[in-house]
């Protein structure tokens, strides 16, 4: 084994060994200190291998018995109606909240009051404590008068004695996601273990069946009394509604319509014929007037279809032709000639005054129509105050209806469980709503003691028992020693103090640097003594004088809400420290899965060269694939992405979608994701990335005293980061002292 440059010392001036050690122990020095205590661990092995196998030969052996309930419905239609039960008679949701409640029922006192009695276990030595041999102090109680044993003849309180035990042997679950529920019971007789278990469910289905018949039994009852108060309830609404209706004339006629409805009907009927009547005779009579008026009454089809008229019509036909017969030979002036226009004359009057006789008998006609239309809108009018009471009426009609109707609808309900609730009045009817699938069979192996695991268990946790107390002794008694390992560290030649990570409690509480202690000489190497010579390196500063090892180790405890880290590296000066930084970061906590370095910078000036690698920014734009930012290299080395070419900010408010985007596809294919930000100072960077990260790093060269320091180490936290980390390098003028 190494030593260290104090044991090359010792190898010179001899010192103690206790005096050579350093601060921890490693695995040679544990197999030395197990070697050196090999009796004691073996004689502890030995005897607790000795006891086990004693136990296990000795102990009574425990047997179990299981038996499985299936809960389901067993109505079906000719148990219960299908109308009851939507159609579907099996239909019944048994969720787990229902199995929960079904295993609490089984384990309730009822169910273990009645399956103790059936068992026999009153008496049993096994379960009855009154059976057991008293030790002698419960035997000088009792017979000082002081014994707790409760009166043997009181059944209730033997069978609460032996409850204890009954539920300490009983064991209720519901097997995985399903409705079937597992009894087991446990007992030194593999019998009485099958034969718990089988007793046991056939009370759970009991109970359910007895269950049933009760509130079928209490329905039926109630149902009973009601059903006749009912009946009376309804008489007296029907006998309501005829009362009414008859009192009010809202009597049903054809049609299923009322009297008053009818009437009015009629009325309206009537009206529209007078109306139409009344119409017809004016218009005929109008008629005719206006074609005597113009001298063409006989082309009135009233006036044409009168005998007499049309009579006169053909001796006016035939005047005419012996008119114009006898003007071939005489004048118009001559007696003959005025003598036949003189009777045309007189026919043209009769028929005039005949026309006119239609048109008065038409108006006569139109005066009775009138009349006759006054009269039945006078009645109409009236019918209709009657009938607009009668609707009033016909609304308390309709309500009174409705009450009766639904009290006789509740009766029928009531006839109708009555009569269900009579058919489930049975032991036959009631089917229990679960059924046994698994009937326990009387177990051959008994589940404790198991011989052979319990043997090698006892011996292997004493045996890691009486090797850990070696170990513990070894380190408590031979490894610490009062001198700190740092101090010793301090003294060897070429050291500089690391400055190890450490967070920045705030202003007042700043971590200080270790101060190095005076060096001593450098210690001989591979020369006399005859011992091993074991060189000491020193302290190593990684990364401009970080101790990188430190640093890791306090970013891995830092909790996250996912198997992923993203870590936020920036620097109290702008420039190339948190790059370094990050990159021995990244090759520190990659050493299972590679890192990823993202570095994060605003766009460049328009003076400067645009760079030609996509890179953060492209995939915040979503101008670029990861495929093309993303670097991979060399085995042990993290992967990178570079700032990008620029085109956006990736740190703007409008692309924060993209942001989360892209740090949540780097999550989900690395286990931690260093974001370097090489200027901490740019306006919104902080804020924007301090929240999405789990811990922020601070890296800087300067004292914990510095206020720029604070700021930004306050800033951090204000911006919303679970976690800062300030890391300190020496300054220049420190290393070189203490080199």
């Amino acid at each position: 084994m190494p030593m260290t440059s104090a044991e090359t010392q010792g190898a010179e001036g001899r010192a103690p060994a206790a005096d050579t050690r350093g601060d921890m122990i490693n695995l040679y020095e544990i197999v030395l200190a197990l070697r050196a205590n090999l009796r004691l661990v073996a004689g502890v092995g030995l005897l607790a291998f000795v006891a086990s196998l004693a136990y296990v030969f000795v102990a009574t052996p425990l047997y179990q018995g299981q038996s499985q309930i299936l809960l389901e419905s067993r109505d079906n239609a000719f148990t219960r109606p299908v109308e009851q039960t939507g159609g579907d008679p099996t239909a019944q949701i048994i969720d787990e909240q229902a199995v929960a409640s079904q295993v609490a029922v089984i384990r309730s006192r009822e169910v273990a009051a009645e399956a103790a009695r059936r068992l026999g276990l009153v008496g049993n030595p096994e379960f009855d404590p009154q059976m057991r041999p008293m030790n002698p102090l419960a035997r000088l109680a009792s017979l000082a008068g002081l014994g707790g044993g409760g009166d043997a003849a009181d059944e209730d309180a033997a069978i609460d004695r032996v409850l204890d035990a009954y539920y300490d042997r009983l064991l209720v679950y519901a097997v995985g996601r399903s409705r079937v529920i597992a009894i087991e019971f446990q007992a030194s007789d593999p019998e009485l273990a099958a034969r718990g278990a089988n007793v046991i469910a056939e009370v759970y289905l009991e109970t359910l069946e007895a269950a049933k018949i009760d509130a079928a039994r209490m329905a039926s009852t109630w149902l009973s009394q009601n059903i006749d108060r009912l009946r009376e309830r309804v008489r007296e609404a029907e006998a309501r509604v005829e009362a009414f209706r008859s009192g009010t004339g809202l009597l049903v006629g054809g049609d299923n319509a009322t009297l008053t409805s009818q009437q009015l009907g009629d009325l309206s009927t009537q009206l529209g014929t007078a109306r139409s009547t009344l119409a017809d005779a004016q218009a005929r009579a109008s008629l005719i007037r206006e074609l005597i008026e113009a001298g063409r009454a006989f082309e009135i089809p009233d006036v044409a279809a009168d005998e007499l008229i049309r009579s006169l019509i053909e001796q006016r036909v035939a005047l005419r032709a012996q008119i114009a017969a006898e003007s071939r030979t005489l004048l118009d002036r001559h007696p003959r000639i005025l003598a036949l226009q003189a009777q045309l004359a007189d026919l043209d009057g009769q028929i005039r005054g005949a026309a006119e006789r239609i048109v008065r008998t038409l108006e006569n006609e139109a005066r009775l129509a009138s009349a006759r239309v006054e009269t039945l809108t006078a009645a109409l009018d009236q019918q209709m105050q009657v009938a607009s009471r009668a609707n009033e009426n016909g609304v308390q009609l309709r309500a009174l209806d409705r009450e009766a109707r639904a009290e006789r609808e509740q009766l029928e309900v009531f006839l109708a469980r009555y009569r269900d609730a009579l058919a489930r009045d049975s032991e036959e009817a009631a089917l229990p709503d679960a059924r046994i699938v698994s009937r326990a069979a009387e177990p051959q192996s008994p589940i404790w003691p198991r011989k052979g695991p319990v043997v090698f268990l006892f011996t292997v946790v004493a045996l890691t028992l009486v090797a850990g107390a070696v170990v513990m002794k070894a380190i408590v008694f031979d490894v610490f020693r009062p001198a700190p390992a740092a101090a010793r560290r301090a003294s060897e030649p070429g050291f500089a103090a690391p400055v190890a990570a450490t967070a920045l409690a705030g202003p007042a509480h700043a971590p200080v640097s270790p101060e190095p202690g005076p060096p001593e000489p450098p210690a001989p190497r591979g020369g006399g003594g005859g011992g091993r010579e074991r060189p000491v390196a020193p302290a190593r500063e990684d990364a401009e004088g970080f101790d990188i090892a430190a640093l890791a180790a306090r970013l891995g405890r830092v909790a996250t809400a996912e198997g992923s880290r993203r870590i936020l590296v920036t620097a109290l000066d702008a420039g190339g420290l948190p790059a370094i930084l990050a990159e021995r970061l990244g090759e520190t906590l990659g050493s299972g899965a590679p890192a990823l370095l993202v570095e994060v910078a605003a766009p460049p000036s328009s003076e400067g060269a645009p760079a030609t690698k996509p890179g953060f920014s492209d995939l915040v734009a979503g101008e670029a694939s990861f495929f093309e930012a993303i670097d991979r290299l060399g085995a042990g080395r993290p992967h990178r992405v570079g700032a990008g070419t620029g085109v956006v900010d990736p740190l703007a408010p409008e692309e924060e979608e993209g942001l989360e985007i892209a740090l949540t596809a780097f999550d989900e294919t690395y286990g931690a994701t260093l974001l370097v930000l090489p200027d901490a100072h740019a306006p919104g960077a902080l804020a924007t990335l301090a929240q999405r990260a789990d811990a922020v790093v601070i890296a800087a060269r300067t004292g914990p005293e510095d206020a720029r320091l604070v700021t930004l180490y306050e800033a951090a936290k204000e911006a919303g980061a679970p976690e800062v980390v300030v890391a300190l390098a020496p300054v220049e003028d420190e290393i070189t002292r203490a080199a």
